[in-house]
């Protein structure tokens, strides 16, 4: 029989409400379908053994499931309980047609890069996770700077002076990074972007990197003791002075149904009023 784990986020009461309905609905077609309650933190990933997955919630919803279900090659109907819906992209209203589309073949499916995020520490590996929008580097606490060295491959790209810095990917783009001053990335296009957060340097701008080699942050010395990196904001790892983190292309791909370029630009222009005329 075809398993489906529905995802509902807890704080949306809308959510779990639709959960149920869902669920319901797929036994009548002759689908097993089970329901995980997510609370914005989990580090259980319950995806093995299904065949399918349903996001109810934000694109926070949809992060950690891709966390979960890219290893296992399992495709998420990202259905859009949040504010944006860059990443879930699935409206309300679209859900059974959504869901009849994929089962008869006929969705979109869409690969999306995502970042493996590993903390070498006395020369160990000491964490290792992915992300599919981004990972943060930064003090644990706001308005303090912090020291790190950067290296890009085998080129230095230098020491830096801030507040932190944010490795997206191309889905990430829209996050943090673009909050941070960074550029807005055609989620098909496979790249990295390093934006810094409020740098010393007013010379410091974003640079938007290939995939091809991998990223290396050294922490260095400063007057704040407290950093910590955190993987699709759901993450938070404390960090040492001397620590590497080196960050690279995964190689799982994110699986998403229905997550269309067109309805990126829609949401790009109705969510962050991105556009060429006065009403910008």
């Amino acid at each position: 029989m075809v398993r489906c784990l529905i995802i509902v986020n807890t704080y949306k009461e809308e959510s779990q409400k639709m959960g149920s309905e869902i669920c319901a609905y797929l036994e009548q077609i002759g689908i097993s379908g089970d329901i995980f309650r997510f609370n914005g933190f989990s580090e259980q990933y319950p995806f093995s053994g299904y065949d399918f997955v349903i996001t109810l919630g934000g694109d926070g919803t949809v992060l950690f499931a891709a966390r979960g279900c890219a290893p296992l090659g399992i495709p998420i109907i990202p259905i859009n309980f949040g504010t944006f819906g860059f990443i879930a992209s699935v409206q309300k209203k679209e859900w059974k047609t959504e869901i009849h589309r994929f089962l008869d073949g006929k969705s979109l499916l869409v690969k999306r890069s995502m970042l493996n995020t590993e903390i070498i520490r006395d020369g160990m590996r000491r964490f290792s996770a992915s992300s599919l929008n981004d990972v943060v580097i930064s003090a644990k606490n706001s308005a303090h700077t912090i020291h790190y060295r950067v290296k890009y491959g085998t080129t230095a790209l230098g020491n830096f002076t801030a507040d932190g810095m944010i490795l997206s990917t191309s889905t990430g783009s829209t996050a943090y990074s673009a909050s941070a001053g960074g550029p807005i990335i055609d989620p098909y296009l496979d790249a990295m972007c390093l934006t810094l957060i409020n740098p010393f340097s007013l010379s410091s701008r974003p640079v938007v990197l290939s995939p091809k080699c991998e990223l290396e942050v050294e922490i260095l010395p400063s007057r704040v003791s407290d950093v910590i990196v955190t993987v699709d904001g759901q993450i938070p790892i404390d960090l040492h002075v001397g620590d590497v983190v080196k960050i690279k292309q995964a190689e799982d791909k994110a699986l998403l149904v229905g997550c269309t370029q067109k309805k990126f630009y829609k949401a790009l222009r109705q969510k962050l009023h991105w556009s060429g005329g006065p009403n910008a």
